[in-house]
């Protein structure tokens, strides 16, 4: 009894500690997820059409030249630069959900196993107490039959 006590207390540890190890990375996915879609939200709010008075609007030769500055930025190693890091983010959030995903089934067999050997040890010690209980009910009986013999 103090023995599966004191296997619970270490499962329920290991299981505190895991479910800390997972939160911190669910943390760092949400943090990372954020960062890629505040990244896509300013590239989105500059190209799409935003409200500006007619006077400003640029006419259709401004409009080229805007064009070609902004394939000329395209090429700037600052944009590859930011498209280098948003790619490697979303590469980090992948493999993060891949290892979440991973520790979660390693979690399930892990519990899977320490499920069966504590059935096992508890089926190991109730086939010791009835064989022992058996004994002395038969010890009782023998002991019985025995005196009313005599």
């Amino acid at each position: 009894m103090l023995l599966q006590l004191g296997l619970l207390w270490i499962q329920g540890a290991q299981l505190h500690r895991q479910n800390q190890v997972l939160e911190g990375l669910r943390e760092d996915i949400r943090a990372l997820s954020e960062s890629i879609d505040d990244g896509q939200s300013s590239t989105s709010n500059d190209e799409d059409g935003t409200a500006v008075p007619a006077r400003y609007q640029p006419s259709g030769e401004a409009k080229k030249q805007v064009a070609a500055l902004g394939v000329e930025e395209e090429q700037d190693p600052a944009a590859k630069e930011l498209q280098a890091s948003r790619d490697s983010a979303q590469k980090a959030v992948k493999e993060a959900r891949e290892a979440q995903s991973k520790i979660s089934f390693e979690e399930n067999a892990r519990k899977a196993e320490e499920t069966r050997k504590t059935q096992a040890a508890t089926r190991s010690w109730q086939h010791w107490s009835l064989g022992a209980s058996a004994l002395v009910v038969l010890a009782l009986l023998v002991r019985a039959f025995i005196r009313r013999r005599a």
